[in-house]
């Protein structure tokens, strides 16, 4: 099959299938794959940040942007993950530091500068994070797979019982 490409580590008793760039390991373990998509998003922001921080481009705008551009590259194939309390927070810390970096300082009205807290970047995108995303895109497919005819192989899996 097109995508596959399998790798068997001698030392280990497990296998690790690369498919379509994404890893899937026996026990359905994503953390590395999580890391590895963040490590990716942060560069694709990298390159993109005078974007993201120019103040002629609005708040709005720059959110939309964060979700169309920064977001898909860490979701991609989220719908088959398992996600841990530990890979959750780890991926709201990746999505507030992006968020920190787009809207950048707010001045108090004794004129210091500090960040915006969590609650105000929750707000700030409407509540819609990152791991709220996944589990959306999760619900989409699981509505797919149940629409589907029960030949399909998706449909096999997802009504086996062993």
């Amino acid at each position: 099959m097109y995508g596959f490409c399998c790798e068997n580590n001698a030392t280990e008793d497990y296998y690790r299938v690369k498919y379509f760039g994404t890893i899937v390991t026996k026990d359905n373990l994503i953390e590395e794959e999580i890391k590895k998509r963040i490590a990716t998003d942060n560069r694709a922001f990298l390159v993109k940040q005078k974007i993201f921080q120019s103040k002629l481009i609005a708040k709005k705008t720059r959110i939309k942007l964060y979700k169309a551009l920064i977001r898909p590259v860490v979701v991609y194939g989220s719908e088959s993950w398992v996600l841990t309390e530990n890979m959750k927070q780890k991926l709201l810390v990746f999505e507030r530091k992006i968020m920190i970096r787009i809207f950048g300082p707010t001045q108090k009205a004794d004129g210091e500068w500090r960040l915006k807290i969590n609650e105000e970047l929750e707000n700030a995108i409407r509540y819609e994070n990152i791991v709220r995303h996944i589990k959306s895109k999760m619900l989409s497919w699981l509505g797919h797979v149940e629409r589907m005819t029960n030949e399909r192989v998706p449909k096999i899996i997802y009504t086996w019982k062993p």
